[in-house]
C-alpha cells in the first residue's frame, strides 16, 4: 500500500485514526512512565495528602500524600501487561484448538467443542473470581486465569476458518506433495486465518484490561502498594466525596484505553471484511 492509498484510508475512517491515537497514545505514556512521571509512584508526602490537582501535582495526591499522575503512568504498564499477555495465552490456546478440531473434525472436533460448550456455561468474570479467590492475588496469576479463561471464542472463529480453508486448493495440493500435518496447519492454514484473529486480539485487549481492573477494584486483583488502574479506584471510592480526583483520573484513563482498543478493532474489521465495507 502507497503512502497515498494509506492517508487516503485513514483520512475515510475516522473511528480508525481516533483508536489508533488512544491506543499508541496511552501505550507511549505507560510505556515512557520512568521518564516521565514527576515523581516515585509510591513515594510518600505526608503533609500533601489529599490536594487537588495543582502545579506540583498534576493530578492531585491520595491518602498517602502520593502523586495520582505518577500512578496513574505506572498503573498503565500494568494494566496494558495484563491485557497483552493474557490475551497472548487465549489467543495461543484458542488458535492450536481451532485448527485441530476444523482440520481433522470427526472425534476430536466433537471433543473439543464439547469442551468449548461447558466452558461458555460458565459467565467468564465469574469464573475467573472463583479462581481468582482460591489462588494469592499476583499479576502472574492474574493474567494467567484471564488467558486461561478467555480463549473459547478465539477456538470457535478460527475452527470456522480452518474447515473453509481445509478444502482449498493450495492445502489439498500441499498434501498431495507429502507435506506433513504440522506444516500444513502453520504454514497453509493459520497464516491465512490470522486477519479475524489480529482483530479478536485487539478487541480482546480491551477486555482484559476490564477484567483486571475489576479484579483489582474487588481486591482480588493487583494488590497495593503496586499500582494499577483498578485499585486506585478502589482507594478512591472511600473517599469519593472529599477527592473525588481519586475515582475520576484512573476511570478515565480505562475508558480511553478500552474505548481505542474496541474503535481500532471495529475499524479494522470493516476494512478487512469485504461483507461490512460499507459502499
Amino acid at each position: 500500500m502507497t503512502l497515498f492509498r494509506f492517508k487516503s484510508l485513514l483520512a475515510r475512517n475516522i473511528m480508525l485514526v481516533l483508536g489508533l491515537v488512544l491506543v499508541l497514545g496511552m501505550s507511549a505514556a505507560a510505556l515512557l512512565a520512568p521518564f516521565i512521571a514527576p515523581f516515585d509512584p509510591n513515594e510518600m508526602h505526608l503533609s500533601d495528602i489529599f490536594l487537588p490537582p495543582g502545579d506540583t501535582y498534576l493530578l492531585g495526591t491520595d491518602r498517602l500524600g502520593r502523586d495520582v499522575l505518577s500512578r496513574l503512568l505506572y498503573g498503565g504498564r500494568v494494566s496494558l501487561w495484563v491485557g497483552f499477555v493474557a490475551v497472548g495465552i487465549s489467543i495461543s490456546i484458542g488458535a492450536v484448538l481451532g485448527l485441530v478440531s476444523g482440520y481433522f473434525r470427526g472425534i476430536t472436533d466433537e471433543i473439543i467443542m464439547r469442551g468449548v460448550d461447558v466452558m461458555l456455561c460458565f459467565p467468564s468474570f465469574f469464573l475467573i473470581l472463583a479462581v481468582v479467590a482460591f489462588l494469592e492475588p499476583s499479576l502472574t496469576n492474574i493474567m494467567v486465569v484471564i488467558g486461561l479463561t478467555s480463549w473459547m471464542g478465539v477456538a470457535r472463529l478460527v475452527r470456522a476458518e480452518t474447515l473453509s480453508l481445509r478444502e482449498r486448493e493450495f492445502v489439498a495440493a500441499a498434501r498431495l506433495s507429502g507435506v506433513s500435518t504440522p506444516r500444513v496447519l502453520l504454514r497453509h492454514i493459520l497464516p491465512n486465518a490470522m486477519a479475524p484473529v489480529t482483530i479478536t486480539a485487539i478487541l480482546g485487549v480491551g477486555g482484559a484490561i476490564l477484567t483486571e481492573s475489576g479484579l483489582s477494584f474487588l481486591g482480588l486483583g493487583v494488590s497495593p502498594p503496586q499500582a494499577s488502574w483498578g485499585n486506585m479506584l478502589m482507594e478512591g471510592k472511600s473517599v469519593i466525596e472529599i477527592a473525588p480526583w481519586l475515582s475520576l483520573f484512573p476511570g478515565l484513563a480505562i475508558l480511553l484505553t478500552v474505548l481505542g482498543y474496541n474503535l481500532l478493532g471495529e475499524s479494522l474489521r470493516d476494512l478487512l471484511d469485504p461483507r461490512l465495507r460499507r459502499k
